[in-house]
């Protein structure tokens, strides 16, 4: 029993000495394969001696290839590479910046027309509907004053508004039916009135390319009948669509009528908070400019029509009333529905009356004309809605080649709304922002503090 610990005591060395080989043997082999430096020598062992690698280096002159040497003091100082942001040039970021933003504007817009286009009868109701309620609404107003009721004043507004639209469309109809037939003997006769003019006139016109202009026409018509038969039986579809629009129109009205205010104060509740008091000041500036645009352009097509149908009433040409009436609609598209409906008299006083009161037709149309650019416009309509003749004619221009005549219609009040609005919110803007500066101080706030006159007497 007296040796058993002993004999326990020699196994234990043996084999904590069997456990240091191994560590250091599992050392060894981590430094080789790391590259690392040699550590501290191990018991046992003598440490490395780095003289034979230096004399092995000047002897081969090559240097281990895990030994990066350091760089001579001559060399000179490498900059670090730029961010790659900072090497852009700056005008070229700010384009960029820019055109990114567009991109995503356009895209929306885009994507804009393309849902208006697929419930364009729907747009062009409401659209309709504000342009009657914003001449209406001054009536509607008025008759609140005198003490009518709101749901009052709103019917008899309406009822009276829609039924003179009425009367005059029915008055155009009727006045187009009761003069066809004799118009159509009158364009007859003044169709060989105008080939034996341009027979006799000093073109050199012959008959037979007169002949030949009006076999063209006969042709062409004859090859689209296919076409014009396919337009007639769509006739239904588009009279339907026609009738919806118009009942649209007409509960769109009513509605803005008698309700326009608060239907104004729940869409401001769809703007975000910080832009909501630019806009709520914006909306109201919005609405008078479209009030003077379309009261004025009601007032200027009336006096154009009047004058130009007393002009072609007095000349002799037969439906002087009807056209009179195409005037007053076409004078809601400016400039071009000016030059259509006057270059439509001409034509009809042209094929009717002969050359000589054509071009009289020609010169009343465009006294009036004149007289309505110079005169009515600036009068009548004022500043509220100027805007440039460049961006009337490309506002029609765009509105016609997106939404044909209804675009047309639609474009510049769009655009006179649209620079009321830009306006007013770049000065609600500028004034927020100043708001939100802090005050002066010191030499400044003396200097733009306010003087007393009296002080300095």
């Amino acid at each position: 029993m007296s040796r058993v610990p002993g004999w326990l005591g020699r196994v234990g060395a043996g084999i904590s000495k069997v456990g240091e080989r191994l560590d250091e043997r599992r050392a060894e082999a981590e430094r080789d394969e790391d590259g690392d430096a040699p550590g501290p020598p191990l018991p046992g062992r003598p440490a490395p001696s780095a003289a034979p690698d230096k004399e092995a280096e000047g002897a081969s002159g090559e240097q281990p290839h895990d030994q990066v040497p350091a760089p001579p003091t001559y060399a000179p100082a490498i900059a670090p590479r730029p961010e790659p942001v900072a090497a852009v040039p700056w005008g070229l970021r700010v384009a960029a910046e820019a055109g990114w933003r567009l991109l995503i504007l356009a895209g929306a817009l885009w994507v804009l027309m393309k849902v208006i286009s697929s419930v364009q009868l729907v747009v062009f109701a409401f659209v309709a509907a504000l342009l009657i309620t914003a001449l209406l609404q001054p009536t509607v107003a008025r008759l609140r004053r005198h003490g009518v009721p709101r749901g009052l004043a709103t019917a008899l507004t309406a009822i009276l508004g829609f039924v003179i639209m009425g009367l005059v469309g029915w008055f155009v109809v009727w006045q187009v039916q009761e003069n066809i037939d004799n118009l159509s003997d009158q364009v007859q006769d003044g169709i060989d009135e105008l080939r034996k003019w341009l027979l006799n006139s000093p073109f050199h016109v012959t008959d037979n390319q007169i002949n030949e202009i009006a076999k063209q026409l006969r042709d062409a018509v004859g090859a689209n009948t296919n076409e014009i038969t396919t337009a007639g039986l769509e006739g239904v579809t588009v009279i339907v669509e026609a009738m919806t629009g118009i009942l649209l129109t007409m509960f769109s009205t009513l509605f803005l009528l008698y309700d326009g205010r608060r239907i104004w104060d729940w869409t401001l509740k769809l703007v975000p908070a910080q832009a909501r008091p630019g806009i709520a000041g914006a909306g109201p500036r919005a609405w008078r400019t479209l009030t003077a645009y379309v009261r004025g352009t009601v007032i200027v097509a009336l006096i154009d029509a009047i004058f130009i149908g007393l002009g072609i009433f007095f000349l002799g040409v037969p439906m002087a009333v009807p056209l009179a009436v195409f005037i007053f609609l076409f004078a809601f598209i400016p400039l071009v529905g000016a030059v259509v409906s006057g270059a439509l008299a001409v034509v009809v006083a042209l094929v009717t009356q002969g050359v000589f009161t054509a071009v009289m037709t020609l010169a009343v149309v465009l006294a009036v004309q004149q007289i309505e650019g110079h005169i009515l416009q600036p009068f009548i309509l004022g500043r509220a809605v100027r805007v440039h003749p460049l961006a009337v004619v490309l506002a029609v221009a765009t509105g016609s080649m997106v939404s044909g005549i209804g675009g047309a219609v639609v474009a510049v009040p769009l655009v006179a709304v649209t620079n009321t609005v830009v306006g007013y919110l770049r000065s609600w803007s500028q004034e927020a922002a100043l708001r939100q500066s802090p005050p002066p101080r010191g030499a400044t706030a003396v200097s733009v503090a306010p003087v007393d006159p009296s002080s300095q007497e």
